[in-house]
């Protein structure tokens, strides 16, 4: 990455730091118990590798703070102390190698109490570390631990539960068990001796056995490398909470029932909703690379390529990789602002060329029209770059003759996202009160605004909005008109 382009950042990354101040460490106890190991280690370690190649390289605020992995086999090993995350990619790598070192065969009979003697293990290690290391980016003193298991995670959760009810567990603000669903049913198959099955006393009253000030999870992803990278993967949240991120203000309306009354006046007060701001993707920006393969797209100079001087380069090349469908393509996975692709006017070639060069372009946009598709584009690398780094970049059709270009990022950049649609009609009074408040904003929108153009000036002609294609707005805004919208915009 360029130093022009990390500079451009700075502000930002000191903007958000102080939202990353409550990131708790981590420990990650792997259960590496055969007859599950074999069919799961290479998913698990290809995952941990993807996501380690992230996290240690990722710049602005420490969203990882402290790492330890232990692993229960034949008996517990903590395979990594606790150490810091960031710059730490070649000791992260050999854990790893680790892992896959372990023995796939055999049968663990006390998989329970090693697993709460690696829980209690480890958070003995995280309070040693703590007395006798002052470290400025750590200023958490809690910590996480998430049990990577493929046996059932209902039974092994109660279990640790009845275990780890009468320790000391202050310094635990999480347990997590993520129980990896493999394809098959391993239970079907004949084992080469018993595994570990429940007694009678652990179907008991669940609530017996609960622990007071610890929140205990479990959660279930499928046996692939993109599951388990994105449950990792939520570790780069943002886990403060300590309030929220964003007020959204709603205008007062002066015939709404039921609103909040401003005692100066005796008039309704504005609504505010208080709201949590969540990240989609990890900007290219916090990344070191050697090549400046376009990141950036604020201005024409940020697409060119890097060295200025040399006056005979050859335009920057982009090669379609893939015919994508409009509605397929989440707005959440684009960044940057877009610039816009039209035929070239060049004088320097002949007209022909250019008259069918614009023709073919002419089509283009005609076939992504008509048929609502968009183009996945890839930058081809100059001859003898040496690099390996690629930019995505997105091109989508206007109702004029042009395409609008906009950075996507691949999945290795983007954070998981578990949103899902409601099913439900939000309460009738709520509906009532936010329904009428933009009813209100748009009476005031309709007022046309004093005119400030001087008299001997001609006015700029009427503003015009530009659509792909149909897009559906939501119900609060279906009052909107698109004359009100160019009237607030004058304004």
């Amino acid at each position: 990455m360029s130093v022009r382009n990390r500079s451009c950042s700075s502000s930002i990354l000191q903007a958000c730091s102080s939202s990353f101040t409550r990131q708790p460490s981590r420990v990650l106890i792997v259960d590496a118990s055969p007859p599950w190991w074999s069919e799961i280690c290479s998913v698990l370690c290809q995952a941990l590798e993807n996501f380690f190649f992230i996290a240690s390289s990722l710049a602005g605020p420490v969203r990882l703070p402290l790492l330890s992995i232990s692993a229960i086999s034949a008996q517990l090993e903590c395979l990594l102390p606790f150490v810091q995350v960031k710059g730490n990619l070649t000791r992260l790598l050999c854990c790893v190698e680790e892992l896959r070192s372990l023995p796939q065969e055999g049968c663990i009979r006390q998989r329970g109490a090693l697993l709460k003697q690696a829980v209690l293990d480890s958070l003995q290690q995280f309070k040693q570390y703590m007395c006798h290391t002052a470290l400025g980016d750590i200023n958490s003193n809690c910590v996480e631990v998430t049990v990577l298991t493929c046996q059932s995670g209902h039974m092994l959760l109660r279990q640790l539960e009845k275990d780890l009810k009468s320790s000391d567990l202050t310094s635990l603000r999480r347990l997590l068990v993520i129980h990896i669903s493999l394809q098959q049913n391993l239970s079907d198959q004949s084992p080469t001796c018993s595994l570990e099955t429940p007694s009678s006393e652990d179907h008991n009253d669940h609530e017996e056995s609960l622990m007071l000030g610890t929140e205990m999870d479990l959660q279930q992803v499928e046996g692939t490398v993109l599951a388990v990278e994105n449950a990792l993967k939520m570790w780069l949240h943002e886990q403060g909470g300590d309030r929220e991120h964003l007020h959204l203000l709603l205008p007062p309306s002066l015939t709404v029932q039921g609103s909040t009354p401003n005692p100066a006046n005796n008039k309704p007060g504005p609504v505010c909703l208080k709201c949590d701001m969540q990240e989609r993707l990890l900007s290219p920006v916090l990344f070191p690379s050697t090549a400046d393969v376009g990141v950036k797209t604020e201005s024409m100079q940020d697409f060119q390529p890097p060295n200025k001087t040399n006056q005979n380069l050859s335009p920057k090349r982009l090669q379609v990789v893939k015919v994508l469908h409009a509605d397929g393509v989440c707005q959440s996975v684009l960044y940057g602002l877009p610039l816009v692709i039209r035929p070239t006017s060049c004088w320097q070639l002949d007209w022909d060329e250019i008259e069918s060069n614009h023709q073919m372009f002419h089509a283009v946009c005609h076939t992504l029209e008509t048929r609502d598709w968009f183009l996945l584009v890839r930058s081809e690398l100059s001859s003898g770059s040496g690099s390996g780094v690629f930019s995505y970049y997105i091109l989508q059709s206007t109702d004029s003759l042009s395409l609008l270009l906009k950075p996507v990022l691949t999945r290795e950049l983007m954070l998981p996202c578990t949103l899902l649609p409601s099913t439900e009609e939000p309460p009738l009074h709520a509906l009532a009160t936010v329904e009428a408040r933009h009813s209100q904003s748009r009476v005031r929108a309709t007022v046309a605004p004093l005119s400030s153009t001087p008299p001997n000036k001609i006015p700029r002609p009427s503003l015009t909005l530009s659509h792909s294609r149909p897009r559906g707005s939501a119900h609060f805004f279906q009052d909107y008109e698109e004359e009100d919208l160019l009237m607030v915009q004058r304004k």
